[in-house]
C-alpha cells in the first residue's frame, strides 16, 4: 500500500491535484476489477480543517498534518504530494498555514522507496522553501522557474520538462502535466499497461517521462477511441505470454479476425500480431535490464525461443542486441 498525503493550503489549484487524485483512485478500481487490492490510501492534509480552493469552493473535511517519521522499514511507503497556488507573481507564504506547513516539511526525511516527495507547479517552490531541494533537480511552472532559481541556488532547476525524476524527488511542470507525473508513478507501482488503462479511461495523451525518447509500447498505439479494441489491447497489455492468436484476441473484441485485423490497421495503425511482438519485447527489454539472460527474458514474454526475440528485435530496429548490455540504450 502507498499511503499519499495532498498537502492542500489555502487557494491551492485544484487541478493540481484533482486530476492525480482520480488517476490513482481509478488505478485502484482497475486493480480491484483484476482482482488484485487497491494500491493507493489518498489522503488530503492540511493545517486548517477546511480551506478555500483556486475556484472558491471550500474544501471541507481536511486531515491534519500527519507524522511521518516511522522508523519502521516495513512501514507502508509514502508519498507527499505538494501542489501550486492560484496567483500570478510569486508563491506567497507568509500567513500562519504556510508558515505551519513548512515547519512539517522541514522535518520530513526523504528517501526513495520509503518517503516520496512529488511536486505539481509552484509546488516546488514551496518544497525548496522548506529546504528540500538543495542538491537536486527539479522543474516547475514556467512561470515559477526564476522564482525556484532564487529561492534555493543548490537546485539544478532544468525548463521544459513535462518533469523531472531525481531519487526521491518528482517535479512537474504544472497543472496538467501533474497527470502525466502521476501515470509515470503508476507505471512505476502497478505496471505500464495499467498504466495506459487508466489514461485510456481519463482520455488524456500520455507524454512519456523526463528522458525517455519515445512512447512506451504499452501507451503507444491507443489514440483512438474505440472500445473493442481497447479491449484487445488491455487484454493482450496484461498478459503478453498468453498464446494470443488473431482469433484468439478476435474473441475477446467479439469480432471476427478479418474485422479485428481492420479495426488494429485502420485505428491503431498497427497489424494484431505486430502490435502483440511490440508488446512482448517491451517485456523482454524489461526483462534484460532486471538481470534475466536472453533465454529468460524471451520465455517470460511469450516468445517461442531466443531467436523469435532477435527477430523481434531486428525486426523494430533497436539498438544493440538483445545480449548487449547497453540494452539498445
Amino acid at each position: 500500500m502507498v499511503n499519499v498525503y495532498f498537502v492542500l493550503l489555502p487557494n491551492s489549484l485544484i487541478l493540481d491535484w484533482a486530476g492525480p487524485a482520480e488517476a490513482l483512485r481509478m488505478a485502484n478500481q482497475a486493480l480491484v476489477a483484476q482482482g488484485q487490492n487497491p494500491r493507493f490510501s489518498l489522503h488530503f492534509v492540511s493545517p486548517l480543517p477546511s480551506a478555500p480552493s483556486s475556484v472558491g469552493v471550500v474544501l471541507g473535511g481536511l486531515q491534519g498534518l500527519p507524522v511521518l517519521d516511522s522508523p519502521d522499514a516495513n512501514a507502508p511507503t509514502t508519498w507527499v504530494v505538494l501542489v501550486g497556488q492560484a496567483g500570478d507573481g510569486a508563491l506567497r507564504l507568509d500567513s500562519d498555514a504556510s508558515r505551519t506547513v513548512l515547519h512539517w516539511l522541514r522535518g520530513l526525511k526523504v528517501a526513495a522507496g520509503r518517503l516520496e516527495l512529488m511536486t505539481i507547479c509552484a509546488g516546488a517552490v514551496l518544497a525548496a522553501h522548506a529546504g528540500l531541494l538543495a542538491g537536486r533537480r527539479a522543474t516547475t511552472h514556467h512561470q515559477h522557474l526564476d522564482e525556484l532559481r532564487r529561492v534555493e541556488p543548490q537546485c539544478d532547476v532544468v525548463a521544459n520538462r513535462v518533469f523531472v525524476e531525481d531519487g526521491a524527488v518528482y517535479s512537474s511542470a504544472g497543472v496538467t502535466t501533474g497527470l502525466d507525473l502521476v501515470l509515470h508513478r503508476i507505471s512505476a507501482e502497478c505496471g505500464p499497461a495499467l498504466a495506459a488503462q487508466v489514461a485510456q479511461t481519463m482520455v488524456v495523451a500520455l507524454r512519456r517521462g523526463p528522458n525517455d525518447p519515445e512512447l512506451s509500447p504499452f501507451l503507444a498505439y491507443r489514440a483512438h477511441m474505440h472500445p473493442a479494441l481497447h479491449r484487445v489491447q488491455d487484454a493482450v497489455s496484461q498478459a503478453p505470454e498468453t498464446g494470443w492468436t488473431v482469433p484468439g484476441m478476435a474473441a475477446v473484441a467479439h469480432t471476427s479476425p478479418r474485422h479485428l485485423t481492420r479495426l488494429f490497421l485502420d485505428h491503431a495503425g498497427i497489424a494484431p500480431l505486430q502490435y502483440l511482438r511490440r508488446i512482448r519485447l517491451a517485456v523482454a527489454q524489461t526483462a534484460l535490464q532486471s538481470g534475466r539472460n536472453v533465454t529468460q527474458a524471451a520465455e517470460m514474454a511469450g516468445f517461442s525461443s531466443d531467436t523469435q526475440l532477435r527477430r523481434a528485435w531486428h525486426q523494430f530496429e533497436l539498438a544493440g542486441t538483445p545480449s548487449d548490455p547497453r540494452l539498445g540504450a
